[in-house]
């Protein structure tokens, strides 16, 4: 065996941290800084907070809140012209669910190495130096602060595309529970049921290392015994602590060792109707793991293992793990089918072909033609 794992990214953890970002900011000698979030953050009092910090560390700082749930180039392509428009900028600060965070660093691939967004869908693509950049996340979901990648997606098609380069990395991170207090019951359970979902399929995933699996399987305990607890207790910021770090690990699990075939099916579900990403990955993910029993049994039990009793929680011989997941996504009150979504059941054959064309799905232990993608759907409905 042979693998190589490289931690690049300060991170801080702890109440109120957000406080600090001036200072961490000056740390990485900005001067200007780029700051990118969504109009509900500065509704919330967040942003307020930032650029507090900012002013007491005298940063200059200029806010661009042009930014929409599954931001696609449009949103890249303006915050871009919008930062070459001020021209002094030398980091870029993204708070902010996955959205804010990704768009930032979409801005920053295209400001420092110019082209479009379609330039970087892969792997390693920037040829010049980037900004430094911090991601301070508002939601317990994405894990993009610990990702080099940006999901950005294209305008007309809707096809998400993966633009990820190492020197994207957010240089530090902040994670401060308290950003979680004003986050709406139902982000709140969209992106904690994502988070629980990259640390099931990071686990498996072909890619997986034993460095990616420890954060695989430190998230999944953190997520699993926090989740209820947060989302009926907002105010409990033991809790949140724990949804922050564990999606935070989680992140960290993708980054090194991709994902698998729910977020396969998810996509095209978000693409062609609009479904929320958390929503529709936890849908998919009970019928993908039974998929995968066969194949990755042993590495469930070891989950199985560590996870914290919950109200709710069921446990079977067989697909013990997919259960634990569906008491969890039961609890939260999420939709727990397509039909329950309002997919038509004439439409499945067109995810599976969608589907099958996604790459997170080439990272599934157990490999998926397009047949075997439209049986999950068929089961999912």
């Amino acid at each position: 065996m042979s693998f190589e794992f490289q931690l690049t990214t300060r991170v801080v953890v702890g109440e109120n941290t957000v406080e600090r970002l001036g200072e961490m900011a000056q740390a990485l000698g900005a001067s200007h800084v780029l700051l990118v979030t969504d109009p509900g953050l500065v509704a919330a009092g967040h942003v307020t907070r930032a650029e507090t910090s900012l002013k007491k560390a005298n940063i200059a700082f200029t806010l661009f809140d042009a930014i929409e749930e599954n931001p696609t180039t449009r949103h890249v392509a303006h915050g871009t012209l919008f930062a070459r428009e001020i021209g002094s900028i030398d980091l870029i600060i993204g708070l902010g669910g996955g959205s804010a965070m990704d768009c930032a660093k979409g801005i920053n691939f295209l400001l420092t190495n110019g082209g479009q967004m379609e330039d970087y869908w892969g792997t390693g693509k920037a040829s010049k130096p980037m900004l430094p950049s911090i991601g301070v996340p508002t939601t317990a979901g994405t894990g993009s602060e610990a990702q080099s990648y940006a999901l950005i997606s294209q305008e007309k098609t809707h096809i998400k595309m993966a633009c990820g380069d190492k020197k994207a990395l957010f240089k530090t991170v902040i994670l401060d529970p308290t950003l979680l207090a004003s986050v709406p019951r139902e982000v709140a359970t969209a992106t904690g049921l994502d988070a629980l979902s990259h640390a099931l399929e990071s686990y498996v995933s072909t890619a997986k290392t034993p460095f990616s699996q420890m954060l695989s399987r430190e998230a999944w305990r953190l997520l699993s015994g926090a989740f209820a607890t947060s989302l009926q207790n907002p105010a409990d910021l033991r809790a949140q602590t724990d949804m922050m770090l564990g999606a935070h690990y989680a992140g960290a699990a993708i980054e090194n060792a991709m994902l698998g075939a729910a977020h396969a099916c998810a996509n095209p579900l978000t693409a062609r109707f609009g479904i929320t990403h958390g929503l529709a990955v936890a849908v998919m993910l009970p019928a993908v793991m039974r998929f995968n029993l066969p194949e990755v049994g042993e590495a469930y039990q070891q989950l199985l293992d560590c996870t914290k009793p919950f109200e709710g929680a069921v446990r079977r011989e067989d697909d013990a793990l997919a259960a634990q997941f569906t008491a969890l996504r039961a609890l939260a009150g999420a939709p727990p089918s397509l039909e329950r979504m309002g997919i038509p059941a004439n439409v499945l054959s067109e995810l599976a072909t969608d589907a099958a064309k996604q790459w997170t799905g080439r990272f599934n232990p157990r490999s998926l033609t397009e047949v075997d993608f439209l049986e999950l759907y068929r089961e999912a409905f």
